[in-house]
């Protein structure tokens, strides 16, 4: 009887163990994913900076597509929703 109470509490505190722990996951991911938009949406301000900077000087870059898709600058609330959508998850 000692040994099932005592693998109980172990159970219990291995899984409460476990709960940290993916709380923190999920803590440092969002975080992730914070500071990965933050970066994107610095990207973009220094690519529609420098495309300025181009048209000044008079430097034709050929009207290339990527660059174009580079200065758009992206929606949070998007990138959330297709995360959310593709997990099957509504957080």
């Amino acid at each position: 009887m000692a040994a099932s109470v005592e693998a109980i509490f172990l159970s219990t505190f291995v899984l409460i163990s476990q709960n940290r722990m993916q709380a923190q996951a999920e803590q440092r991911s969002e975080l992730d994913l914070q500071i990965s938009l933050l970066a994107e949406h610095e990207v973009t301000q220094v690519m529609t900076l420098l495309d300025a900077v181009a048209k000044k000087l008079g430097i034709d870059h050929g009207g290339n597509r990527e660059i174009e898709e580079t200065k758009q600058d992206v929606a949070p609330s998007e990138v959330l929703d297709a995360i959310t959508s593709q997990t099957g998850r509504d957080d």
